[in-house]
């Protein structure tokens, strides 16, 4: 029978990295990092069953994928562009002029080369004013 010394850990550990830079997941990272610590376990106690070498690789891939898992949930990585795909709320805080008026609460307004539809005190046409929200793809507005 073939023993498992930990150089064999440090080789699948090597193996799951180089598979995680081809996936890009972050994932494999994590099962290669359990491996690696199974090996460096396995260079202190060389005479460790492969039951336990295998029970400690399981147990420290799942602590190491769930201990992922919260970190990335509490700490949304920093954008750099944080309004992306929220294109309404780029234009709170603007001053607009109303293309058609707001007539019970609704016209219409151009904002960059975009016809809004916009929520707001009835106003006439051609009248200025403030972006003050969104709802989805309405824009709030009042007098200024």
């Amino acid at each position: 029978m073939m023993l498992i010394e930990f150089w064999h850990w440090w080789v699948v550990a090597a193996v799951l990295g180089a598979l995680d830079m081809l996936a890009q997941s972050g994932f494999f990272l994590w099962l290669g990092g359990a491996a690696l610590v199974v090996g460096f376990v396995l260079f202190g106690w060389p005479d460790l069953s492969w039951q336990f070498q295998f029970f400690l690789f399981a147990v420290m891939a799942i602590l190491a994928v769930i201990a992922t898992r919260f970190i990335t949930r509490r700490e949304p990585p920093p954008s750099d562009r944080p309004l992306l795909n929220r294109r309404g709320l780029q234009y709170v805080g603007q001053l607009i002029v109303l293309e058609t008026a707001i007539v019970n609460g609704r016209g219409r307004a151009f904002v960059g080369d975009t016809l809004w539809t916009v929520e707001g005190p009835d106003a006439p046409n051609g009248e200025t004013v403030r972006v003050i929200g969104t709802d989805g793809t309405l824009l709030q507005v009042e007098k200024p």
